[in-house]
């Protein structure tokens, strides 16, 4: 459960801050599973700058996760790219809270009327997490790495 006197945010990665989220990683049964290493996320984003909108999530004044956008506004297609909460944090409402922060973000994007994300079904998927907050099956399975894709609509 979150604790409501934590203040959950989304912040600009620094120079000063990037080895924190570095060291954010997921709990040790999710590892290799459901969502690549921040490191490979801030590396790809590195190549995709013009789509690539990230954020480290903070509860309080410590960095929990991190999020990242596939931000395309001229195909209007807006993607959860990325979303983890170091497996410390997990389970306090902080990646509830950073996901409709990351909402309500989209809902400011030219066209914006679907927010997608895939996600690997099998224990410990976060489908469930995601259908809690409104997203969908669509049916589509992302051919490349098999992920079941997922909307919700804004």
């Amino acid at each position: 459960m979150e604790d409501a006197a934590v203040s959950v945010t989304l912040r600009e990665i620094t120079r000063e801050t990037v080895d924190e989220v570095l060291k954010l990683t997921v709990a040790p049964h999710q590892e290799g599973r459901f969502v690549a290493t921040n490191a490979k996320s801030m590396a790809q984003a590195h190549f995709y700058p013009e789509n690539a909108w990230f954020r480290a999530v903070y509860a309080g004044e410590s960095p929990v996760g991190f999020v990242m956008l596939w931000d395309n506004p001229d195909d209007r297609e807006y993607i959860v790219w990325r979303l983890m909460i170091d497996g410390r944090f997990q389970g306090r409402g902080y990646g509830r809270r950073a996901l409709e922060l990351l909402i309500a973000h989209v809902r400011t994007r030219p066209g914006a009327t679907a927010l997608l994300t895939g996600a690997h079904p099998g224990p410990g998927s976060p489908i469930g997490f995601y259908e809690k907050i409104g997203f969908v099956l669509t049916g589509e399975v992302d051919e490349e790495d098999g992920e079941l894709i997922m909307r919700l609509d804004l």
